[in-house]
């Protein structure tokens, strides 16, 4: 463990309670660049943050990219109505089908504004709605659920099947939109944002400073801790039980919300469980673990999910070892970045990791180049040459707007 790397907590406030709507009207209808409005509902740390502030930041930064962006919450679509004659692309982010949105994307085909869907999960297919319940461990014996459920699913469905196109996180779920929407499907990554970026580089300097020396304990970190991920979680389970049973000086960080597992009950005094954090303090709490996990059930549902737990740990220069699926495969396709391993090899990979945690040559080495892999190709203003093209993307409306 690397403790007090910075003063902590850190101060947080969401970047875009500071923007309002008439700033961000503002700031739309500025200059003569083709113009792209996202849209999403109810704003949160998640979803909003990778796929829609993330994109707008990066689209901001780079006005010789032919566009300018900015970003509206379902309770404004009566301004972003107001807008749609002015805008060129409207980009509707994980909705679910209700009037509004019926009627934007209606208004919006008359005036021929091409309407994109952004989906970063595998949420807009009835077809996988068993599945995910299945995957998340939800309580499939209640009737609520599969109301639930099956509302959502069909109603993201519907929104999607109305859209020109769609982008995604990586070509399996891209795989998967294209069978719902009649139109290209285009890939933008999830990367980190500008304040994300800055604090996990000042969290690398103090490591650097350091060497990499902690307490003298090495400390497994799982930070997907809600209780959707119980089940993935598992799959590392038991090897990491007999790992901390064969060497005493191995801990384990929790943070989030998860149920409690009976079998870490005799580890009590060496696993920590941490309150959900907000995505900046977060950072800190990856920064001061030496190995960060990142085990998946193995299914179509999972070969969707970005690789976003992979490069946050990376930027801080914390070693990753995940399950083998997808995006993790891309992302960690040269071994010095990572450890991909099967769900029946965990036990190998996490002596492994263990192993290279106290070898701090090796270590620090390794966390200095997959921090520049993971910044080169998950930086902030690394992305925004894919998202132009994303947004070019269609099926039958014109390109003028991105021209010159």
């Amino acid at each position: 463990m690397q403790r007090e790397l910075i003063p902590q907590p850190v101060s947080y406030s969401a970047p875009w309670d500071a923007e309002t709507v008439e700033s961000r009207a503002a700031e739309l209808l500025h200059g003569k660049s083709a113009r792209v409005a996202y849209l999403y509902g109810r704003l949160d740390t998640s979803t909003f943050r990778y796929r829609v502030y993330n994109m707008v930041e990066a689209l901001r930064a780079a006005p010789d990219s032919g566009v300018t962006a900015s970003w509206f919450a379902l309770c404004e679509a009566d301004v972003l109505m107001r807008l749609l004659p002015q805008i060129d692309v409207l980009v509707i982010a994980r909705l679910q089908y209700d009037y509004q949105v019926a009627n934007l994307i209606a208004r919006a085909r008359t005036l021929r504004v091409r309407v994109l869907a952004d989906f970063d999960d595998l949420v807009f297919d009835v077809r996988y709605a068993h599945l995910l319940s299945a995957n998340n461990d939800c309580d499939t014996t209640v009737e609520e659920h599969w109301q639930r459920v099956f509302a959502a699913f069909g109603r993201m469905q519907a929104s999607l099947s109305l859209c020109d196109g769609g982008i995604t996180t990586n070509g399996f779920l891209a795989e998967k939109m294209a069978g719902v929407v009649d139109g290209p499907v285009r890939i933008v990554p999830n990367f980190l944002n500008r304040r994300q970026q800055e604090l996990s580089g000042r969290l690398l300097e103090a490591k650097q400073a350091r060497n990499f020396a902690g307490d003298g304990r090495v400390t497994i970190g799982y930070f997907s801790g809600s209780a959707t991920h119980n089940l993935d979680f598992e799959t590392a389970l038991t090897a990491l039980v007999e790992l901390m049973r064969e060497d005493r000086s191995v801990d384990l960080r929790i943070v989030g919300h998860m149920r409690a597992f009976d079998s870490l009950t005799e580890f009590a005094n060496r696993v920590e469980w941490i309150d959900l954090q907000d995505w900046v303090n977060l950072q800190i709490k990856i920064a001061e673990v030496e190995i960060n996990i990142a085990p998946l059930q193995q299914n179509d549902f999972t070969n969707c999910k970005s690789e976003l737990k992979f490069f946050e740990a990376a930027a801080v220069g914390v070693w990753t070892c995940a399950s083998r699926t997808f995006a993790f495969d891309a992302a960690i396709a040269d071994p010095a970045h990572g450890r991909l391993t099967e769900n029946s090899d965990w036990s190998a990979a996490l002596r492994e990791a263990v192993a290279l945690a106290r070898d701090k040559a090796a270590y620090s080495e390794r966390a200095r180049t997959t921090a520049r892999y993971a910044l080169d190709r998950y930086g902030w203003d690394r992305n925004t040459s894919a998202i132009v093209g994303a947004l070019q993307t269609s099926n039958r409306l014109s390109d003028n707007a991105f021209a010159g």
